[in-house]
């Protein structure tokens, strides 16, 4: 909207969602921590995960049947905005989410016993354990219970998408705060911030307040706050800010939600679109001035300023109808043609 390129230019912060937007949003399942058998602990919880849109909750299942595992629709399933899901499959109930969600179905994790073994599990296995080794390689652990028990941890992770550190490079390289905002646990998104160059993270963040982030980091910088997003957990994000920027590969809802929806997935395109903006605006200015002081210098000789002024033509004294006819095509003329000069415009 023209509003949008508008406010474009006075951005001061630019909040990137980390999951589609940074990443490629293709997580994968990477890792299977369990007491028992990997494929029964995936088996479960990838039945139980089969409603889920999330895209963690898809590579679950994808995981699940490249394995050939036979799954089964849950007899009910809940999902639990930014935490996981909860299900019941095969008349057990399912858990799959987030440590703070599972503390909430079993009680507070920890060593399940003494005598935890670290290198793999066992009676007494140390859970919290076995999830700090995951994020320290750079993935999110989902956890999983049965029946209310801790049944094992799965290690997701999703790559970063071709282009995404040259982008923040450029947005910082601009003047621009730079911020992830993601709902992953702090360990995990500051390996992913590092990975791109960003030094802000506000992590563990549920869907519903990602708007209050953006109101947060509107008020601590005093300008405009621009939300880059794709998925429908950033529509409320995207409407709260100033300039509301929906991925092209994102969902129909971010990109009804949105000021601007950009063409392609590229993290690239941003700083082109807000250079764009800014460019745009300043032509736009320059319009203005030329047509005010054209109009402005005109008016006056149209009314006859000239015409005590005997050694010049006629035509020109009394500026002849024609000749009105032309100054006035020549001001559109100027105008449009600098306006084109956006197409030659290096981003």
């Amino acid at each position: 909207s023209s509003e949008a390129l508008e406010r474009a230019r006075d951005i001061a912060v630019v909040v990137l969602d980390k999951t589609g937007t940074i990443t490629l949003g293709e997580p994968a399942v990477l890792d299977v921590v369990t007491r028992g058998s990997e494929d029964e602990l995936l088996r479960v919880a990838a039945s139980a995960e089969l409603r889920s849109e999330h895209p963690i909750g898809e590579a679950v299942v994808a995981a699940a049947r490249q394995r050939d595992l036979e799954l089964h629709e849950p007899m009910s399933f809940e999902a639990v905005p930014g935490r996981g899901i909860v299900a019941t499959v095969e008349g057990r109930r399912v858990v799959v989410g987030t440590r703070i969600l599972i503390e909430e179905e079993v009680g507070a994790v920890g060593v399940g016993g003494e005598g935890a073994d670290e290198q793999g599990p066992g009676d007494g296995y140390d859970w919290p354990a076995a999830a700090d080794r995951i994020e320290g390689a750079a993935r999110t652990p989902l956890w999983i219970a049965v029946d209310g028990e801790v049944r094992g941890l799965l290690g997701v992770a999703d790559a970063v998408k071709e282009g995404s550190a040259e982008a923040i490079r450029e947005l910082r390289a601009k003047g621009l705060r730079v911020v992830m905002l993601t709902g992953d646990n702090q360990r995990v998104a500051e390996s992913i911030a590092a990975e791109v160059g960003i030094d802000e993270v506000r992590a563990q963040v549920l869907p519903g307040q990602k708007a209050e982030v953006v109101q947060e980091l509107r008020a601590e910088s005093g300008g405009a706050v621009a939300m880059v997003g794709d998925g429908i957990n950033d529509a409320p994000a995207l409407a709260q800010a100033d300039v509301g920027i929906a991925i092209g590969t994102g969902t129909d809802v971010a990109m009804e939600t949105a000021d601007v929806v950009l063409m392609r997935g590229d993290l690239r395109v941003v700083p082109e679109a807000l250079a764009l903006s800014r460019r745009t605006m300043k032509t736009i200015e320059q319009n203005l001035f030329w047509a005010f002081f054209y109009n402005t210098a005109l008016i006056p000789i149209a009314a006859g300023a000239l015409y005590s002024f005997a050694f010049l033509p006629m035509m020109l004294r009394e500026l002849h109808p024609v000749l009105a006819a032309l100054a006035m095509a020549f001001s559109s003329v100027s105008v449009v043609a600098n306006s084109l000069r956006l197409r030659r415009v290096s981003l």
